[in-house]
């Protein structure tokens, strides 16, 4: 097991060591592991091209060491725990030798279709065991899995099984999903349409049984590929910069990008954050709320917690399904210990009333988490008092599907915290600010741009077919540093807080101001729900700042509210940030992992109507037509 920290003293001697020693601080977290071969170097990189390569020649294979050595002296312990959809159904346990068991029949009914090392299988599943199983399933044999959310439409499937040439598809037939059962299958059928020339096989799960279109030139049943299969497949040995997985994420062009993250060190550093920012101890119930198609699912559902020898959990469902007490019955009842869940959530919650969460016992809970955006200072306050009883420590964690694993984050009980700071770096994360020119800001009480300036184990190495692509968008900014693309502020004692996406970040009569500050300045109105801010052209100030908000009922005198919005941003933060245009809009235009999307909100607040861009994959694309009728004539 990777090393843990228990004391503030602990935190400070690691963090030194890693950075005066990276090399030998992760060669150190790399040994706990179980290797086939030991690498010949433990780095060597640059971030010009950029090429970086952690345990060059190491060979290994990750599910060996999530399953295979658990199994001696965990071989009976809960790997998985899985929560159904509905309160009344029947929620399923995995025990570390039953996952390996069913990882090895889904690796063998892979194999039986052809499937091997290098080959590309995407998902696009609700989030039910088979989601996991399978995707530890293509790790045991060596092809490289690509999950895709299952709510995306059949084009953003699509765009991404062509772009990564993907030879299989595993879906299921429907989700349960709240009180709705989606069609999932009828979605891959019309994505196939769109010239995915490169798939030979769909896999469907029976999630539901309902009644699906059936292609017999493609289409098998996930049961006629594991039913009466072998239970051991034997691990494919991968060297450690093999590709593990292609998770694709938005990219500012609209063509998404297809992160690569490699075998070695992405299991190091996800084991090792893992553990430490959340204190897990061996009998703990870890719950991570996350969907798997998102990286949050990948490292802190998956790979990270099964590494570790954990109980991890998997919940089908909604937190407001069948009401918003969901998430709070469901920590009572499996006695939960570590929660780590989206600020969406937790401010849709808040939204619901504390009734939800005061009628359980929450007296479990060790740990609380954060993560996905930034989380203002009202659903920080609210979530530390409602949920965490005061007594209950949060960590903010940042970072990103590019870096693999958090970056920055307290840890519980040993550093402090500071609501809408992130906090301090992890051991291994060299962070600093620099301005536009990129040169270095070493004072305090600043801000900047949030680069870094060292390699940690679990950096992307590549964007899937177009390095160059890569290296525009993470290493062009700054010679020899990986720009985040974040703004962020250092307080006096070095902790950090995300002011947001550099184009989120206003220039305002030349003060920069960040859309996150003045967001929650905002949300701290009576009667407002949630908030985003965008810039747009100004003859004056050259950035005006426009606010979408979001009320939690009708507002009778809408003049009277927006003053009272702009006193409380002046009060919280300055003259300045005062919005120049308030709209009340019934819902925000929000990715199916709960992020704003705020270049279609800069288009309307520009005026430019015409060409938002593709919203076909958005959670809720019909409120974009409703802002823009509403939005006042510029």
């Amino acid at each position: 097991m990777v090393d843990q920290i228990k004391t503030l003293d602990d935190y400070k001697k690691a963090y030194k060591n890693s950075i005066e020693n990276p090399e030998d601080f992760w060669e150190k977290q790399a040994d706990s592991f179980k290797w086939y071969k030991k690498w010949e170097n433990v780095l060597d990189w640059n971030f010009e091209e950029p090429n970086i390569k952690w345990f060059e020649g190491g060979k290994l294979n990750i599910t060996e060491n999530c399953l295979d050595r658990h199994l001696e002296t965990r071989g009976e312990k809960t790997a998985l725990l899985w929560v159904s959809n509905e309160p009344d159904g029947e929620d399923k346990t995995f025990t570390y030798q039953e996952l390996y068991q069913e990882v090895n029949k889904f690796a063998n009914g892979l194999k039986s279709k052809g499937i091997k090392k290098g080959d590309r299988v995407v998902f696009y599943m609700p989030m039910v065991p088979e989601l996991m199983i399978g995707m530890l399933a293509c790790a045991r044999i060596g092809a490289i899995h690509s999950i895709v959310f299952a709510g995306f439409s059949s084009q953003a499937l699509a765009d991404r099984v062509k772009d990564a040439q993907a030879k299989m598809i595993i879906c299921s037939d429907y989700n349960k999903r709240g009180a709705k059962n989606i069609q999932v299958k009828s979605v891959v059928d019309n994505a196939i349409k769109m010239d995915c020339n490169s798939v030979e096989t769909v896999v469907v799960h029976k999630n539901t049984g309902g009644d699906i279109e059936w292609n017999d030139k493609l289409d098998v049943f996930l049961t006629d590929l594991t039913d009466g299969v072998e239970e051991y497949c034997k691990p494919e040995v991968m060297d450690a910069e093999d590709p593990l997985f292609i998770l694709y994420t938005s990219g500012s062009t609209g063509k998404p990008k297809g992160v690569v993250h490699t075998t070695g060190g992405y299991m190091i550093y996800t084991a090792y954050t893992f553990k430490n920012v959340f204190q897990y101890q061996e009998d703990d119930i870890y719950w991570c709320t996350a969907d798997i198609g998102w990286i949050t699912g990948h490292s802190y559902i998956t790979y990270g917690p099964l590494l570790e020898g954990a109980t991890t959990m998997m919940f089908e469902g909604i937190p407001t399904y069948p009401d918003a007490g969901r998430f709070w019955e469901i920590v009572e009842k499996y006695k939960v210990n570590q929660f780590y869940t989206a600020p969406t959530a937790i401010r849709a919650l808040m939204a619901k009333g504390d009734k939800f969460v005061e009628k359980y016992d929450l007296s479990s809970l060790k740990v609380l988490g954060s993560v996905g955006e930034p989380i203002n200072e009202e659903a920080w306050m609210w979530y530390f008092e409602k949920v965490g009883k005061r007594a209950i420590p949060i960590v903010d964690t940042w970072w990103q599907t590019e870096t693999g694993g958090i970056m920055i984050s307290p840890l519980p009980l040993i550093t402090d915290m500071r609501p809408t700071f992130a906090s301090y770096p992890l051991p291994g994360i060299q962070t600093i600010l620099v301005d536009t020119e990129g040169n270095l800001i070493e004072d305090n009480n600043v801000e900047g741009l949030l680069c870094i300036k060292h390699p940690w184990p679990g950096i992307l190495r590549t964007t899937w077919g177009d390095h160059n692509r890569c290296r525009q968008t993470y290493f062009s900014a700054f010679p020899e540093l990986y720009f985040t693309g974040d703004a962020a502020r250092r307080d006096e004692d070095g902790r950090y807080r995300i002011i947001g996406r550099v184009d989120d970040v206003l220039n305002v009569s030349g003060h920069r101001i960040g859309t996150a500050e003045v967001e929650n300045a905002i949300n701290e109105t009576f009667g407002v729900v949630e908030s985003a801010v965008v810039g747009y052209p100004h003859s004056i100030k050259g950035q005006g700042i426009y606010a979408f908000v979001i009320t939690k009922g009708q507002i009778n005198d809408e003049v009277e509210f927006k003053r009272l919005i702009e006193s409380t941003v002046r009060t919280e933060i300055g003259p300045i940030a005062k919005p120049d245009i308030i709209q009340i809009v019934s819902g925000l235009p929000k990715t199916r992992s709960g992020k704003i999307m705020r270049r279609i909100l800069r288009k309307i607040a520009s005026g430019d109507m015409s060409n938002v861009g593709d919203i076909s994959t958005l959670l809720n694309p019909e409120i974009v037509e409703e802002i823009k009728k509403k939005a006042p004539t510029m």
